[in-house]
């Protein structure tokens, strides 16, 4: 048994420009998929919660969407939702991918954290991407912005440096009882989870066609005798030209979407 008054706990948001890696490092920290990962800018639409426990300390991490300059309505709803984990984290890490380097979405964040008062850490991600010179010279440059309290080097996608930046956030966890049992991995259902891999594949095989305000719900869920599970789901597109494109001739896109989710799912 915890002791729970030696327990540390606490929130670290992982925020960034679309495409800069904090799905996959979340799914990497984790150990399992809790956040599903696509070439489309802004897959993720809400905050995503993983929960990492180790020892006596808990992490809940929150993965927000991707932060740019808004234009639609839905896109200024999950920049609102990136902002809003970031303002309610004990401590936030922004994600930069070294090989877009501080382009216009970063320098906005980094104003962001200006206005706010606030402070950061940075993962400056992909580094076996480029050459190690344009790496410190990334690192020099967010440094003089004054609002980094740190600086991590790091591959998402391969592990290197993740351990080191999570070791450091453990030991910047405040003191305090955990939020979850030790064995909870995330605030997602079964239903949401689902629902969130077929969007994945439907994106994986379809992105250069589809509009990323594609979303599916699942309508039903019935677990059966044999332990399997029965799953209905509804995809919602933008327009019904869209429909042809996601069911493919004679259903075959469909029918392989479905496939690729169902094995998915069974092996999560």
């Amino acid at each position: 048994m915890v002791d729970q008054e030696t327990t540390r706990c606490g929130f670290v948001a992982l925020v960034g420009a679309p495409n800069a890696g904090k799905s996959t490092l979340m799914n990497h920290i984790m150990g399992t998929k809790v956040s599903i990962v696509t070439h489309k800018v802004q897959t993720t639409r809400a905050r995503v919660v993983g929960v990492l426990t180790h020892e006596q300390d808990q992490i809940v991490f929150v993965d927000t969407p991707g932060i740019f300059s808004p234009n639609r309505r839905l896109e200024r709803a999950m920049v609102a939702a990136a902002w809003g984990g970031a303002a309610d984290a004990d401590k936030i890490v922004l994600l930069v991918d070294a090989e877009r380097g501080l382009g216009g979405d970063v320098q906005l964040i980094i104003e962001g954290f200006k206005k706010a008062g606030k402070t950061a850490i940075v993962a400056l991600n992909k580094i076996d991407l480029i050459p190690r010179e344009k790496l410190l010279t990334l690192a020099e440059e967010l440094q003089e912005t004054g609002v980094f309290e740190n600086i991590f080097m790091i591959s998402a996608l391969k592990g290197d440096g993740v351990e080191d930046l999570v070791v450091s956030l453990r030991e910047g966890l405040p003191t305090g009882p955990w939020l979850y049992p030790e064995d909870h991995l995330s605030d997602m259902n079964d239903r949401l989870f689902a629902a969130e891999i077929t969007r994945e594949k439907l994106f994986l095989s379809l992105h250069q066609e589809l509009p990323y305000s594609l979303t599916v719900e699942t309508e039903g869920w019935e677990e059966r005798r044999d332990g399997s599970v029965k799953i209905d789901q509804v995809i919602y597109v933008e327009r019904s030209g869209h429909k042809g494109i996601v069911l493919g001739k004679g259903g075959q896109q469909a029918k392989r979407v479905g496939a690729e989710a169902r094995k998915a799912v069974s092996y999560t």
